[in-house]
């Protein structure tokens, strides 16, 4: 080896990337089974709403139940986890939603009904904070894309969810629910593994100690709050808009076109499986370009489509549904590793935050565009909504985190690279470590010259920190071999 090359630390994390990507693609699955499960709710409503006799205000209140449930727990659970990382609570999430998922097959009564949707609200709470975590623990420091990556999984539940509850629940009825229990077997098993190699994981990192330094933003306290705030007012009209359409787009298309259930759940299948696109393309977007720019599109970008939609055919809804899914699905990925760079270090409390705030916005909008539903009409509720999406000119407020096009790039640099071996005093070699020969101390830079191996932790530098800070340690160095 060339001893000038730079000696990287054995690292998980880097060293098997093949690891990282089954990680990265357990935990996308385990939250496509989470997010299909959960999206089973909104797809039988019309079962439950014969059975049990429902009102628009009651399955409204169902729907709140559950996504209230998740919203409130999850920013406590991020961050206590932030603080005290928790790898069992992953499994034991999707066997909370076990639970729920038997008790709605069996429920006989609305109070059951609610009871199984909070079940299914406390389980997802659990769920996503150390999920999102360990996806960005397995990104390889590609944050932007993991997220994305991670998010694709639980809109592509969410996408094949109504469709099998076409195929499995429509049929038999309520007790159809138990086909789900065998997926979200599979998921706690999965998520068994996947808790095993986090605890390692930790475990590395605190044997190891190893620090990395984040590129922070000089934003004052006050900047990052109204940042925030923004970043809520757009997620609620993001979400807003979402609730009118995964609760309620089946009723929207049954009441004006009298299309069957099965033909508007296929409806809705098709919505899900844009909004699962639209989340895979975001990511990669805002790594290249800036989320900034996706957040602007995303949002604003949906305001024509979703004008449009009411006054549409139904072959022109599938239509428009479909780029309205694509081009607002997008924005949440941005949005989320926006708010994580505004505040860097709180992974799990800015994640349970801002899923909390999906669930959260998505439930309040249920309850009262069912209300509103059962005051006006259906219909009525999708002309309002139409305007939400201009909510996204609030965009503009703020703060440019990339100041340039692209994002600077974080490279794993070890000690070595940055501090490189001084020269010995003359007539002596360097040799390997453990070799007994007198110590170089170099005066400028208090430490050994041994062959550079006995070496602090990584550093996490850009480009122009690693160019600056390694020539100012070469100019410094005392020429000790002149030979």
């Amino acid at each position: 080896m060339n001893p000038s090359s730079p000696v990287l630390p054995e690292d998980p994390a880097h060293s098997a990337p093949r690891t990282l990507l089954r990680v990265l693609a357990a935990v996308s699955l385990c939250h496509c089974i989470n997010d299909m499960v959960q999206s089973i709710l909104p797809s039988i409503y019309p079962i439950l709403k014969d059975h049990f006799q429902l009102n628009f205000s009651q399955i409204g209140l169902i729907t709140l139940t559950f996504q209230i449930t998740a919203s409130l727990l999850q920013p406590f659970i991020g961050n206590y986890t932030d603080r005290r990382p928790m790898p069992i609570s992953l499994p034991i999430g999707m066997a909370t939603t076990l639970v729920g998922l038997v008790m709605l097959a069996f429920a006989p009564t609305y109070g059951l009904l609610l009871l199984a949707a909070s079940l299914f609200g406390i389980g997802s709470a659990i769920f996503h904070p150390e999920s999102s975590r360990v996806a960005r623990l397995a990104s390889g420091g590609r944050h932007g894309f993991a997220q994305s990556f991670f998010q694709v999984g639980g809109n592509t539940g969410s996408a094949i969810g109504p469709l099998l509850a076409a195929l499995l629940i429509l049929p038999v009825g309520q007790r159809g629910v138990l086909w789900f229990t065998f997926a979200t077997l599979a998921g706690i098993t999965i998520l068994l593994w996947v808790s095993r190699w986090y605890r390692q994981e930790l475990h590395y990192h605190a044997r190891r100690k190893a620090t990395h330094r984040d590129i922070h933003h000089h934003l004052s306290p006050r900047q990052v709050i109204f940042a925030l705030l923004v970043l809520v007012a757009l997620v609620f009209s993001k979400y807003f808009y979402i609730a009118s359409l995964t609760s309620y787009y089946t009723f929207y298309l049954i009441s004006r076109f009298h299309i069957s259930v099965a033909s508007a759940q296929l409806h809705l299948f098709l919505l899900f499986g844009a909004i699962a696109a639209g989340t895979l393309i975001g990511g990669p977007i805002g790594d290249r370009i800036g989320r900034k720019y996706v957040i602007w599109a995303s949002i604003l970008g949906a305001l024509p489509f979703t004008l449009l939609m009411p006054y549409a055919n139904l072959f022109w809804t599938g239509i428009l549904s479909v780029f309205i899914g694509v081009i607002i699905a997008s924005a949440f990925s941005a949005i989320l590793v926006y708010a994580q760079e505004l505040v860097p270090g709180r992974i799990g409390m800015i994640s349970g935050l801002f899923f909390g705030l999906a669930f959260g916005m998505g439930g309040i909008g249920a309850a009262v565009l069912g209300k509103l539903a059962d005051i006006t009409s259906i219909i009525t509720v999708y002309h309002l909504c139409a305007w939400l999406p201009a909510l996204g000119l609030l965009t503009a407020l703020l703060p440019n985190l990339e100041p340039h096009s692209k994002p600077a790039r974080r490279i794993h640099l070890s000690e070595h690279e940055i501090n490189p071996p001084v020269p010995q005093e003359p007539g002596l070699k360097c040799t390997p470590k453990g070799t007994s020969i007198p110590a170089c101390r170099n005066p400028n830079f208090g430490s050994l010259c041994n062959n550079g191996t006995a070496l602090a932790g990584p550093q996490v530098l850009d480009n122009k920190q690693r160019a600056s800070q390694a020539a100012e340690k070469r100019n410094s160095a005392l020429p000790c071999n002149r030979a």
